[in-house]
């Protein structure tokens, strides 16, 4: 049997403000789902609770802001994962620092989407 991971869900506050952050910073496909959004990163998504979306009855007690933590894989070295982060005005709150991943040993920065949630970039580049 394999298993990957098809989505997770995220909170946000301010629909205008959290499509363009995940849409510049993080490349993501920005698809219209419902009252709200998702947004499409490779073979992954990010389903979001937000603002005229009710999430019940799947989810009781819907994800809120800031309360999500999520890695995702940056293709080139973490000095152009920084740089990248710098150019859109992103602070890094830790990093570089060496990681372990779905892919071995990595290097790692964090930061905040718009709603406060922990972000990390991680590079498997040497």
């Amino acid at each position: 049997m394999r298993i990957n991971l098809d989505h997770c869900v995220i909170h946000v506050s301010n629909w205008e403000r959290s499509n363009a952050f995940y849409q510049n910073v993080l490349g993501a496909e920005v698809i219209p789902r419902g009252n709200g959004f998702a947004y499409r990163l490779g073979n992954a998504q990010l389903n979001c609770h937000g603002p005229n979306v009710n999430a019940a009855p799947v989810a009781q007690i819907p994800v809120q802001p800031g309360n999500s933590d999520l890695c995702f894989i940056w293709s080139e070295s973490i000095e152009s994962a920084i740089e990248h982060l710098k150019q859109h005005g992103i602070l890094v709150e830790l990093g570089p620092v060496a990681r372990f991943g779905s892919k071995g040993h990595g290097t790692s920065v964090y930061f905040r989407d718009p709603d406060g949630s922990l972000l990390e970039f991680i590079s498997y580049k040497v």
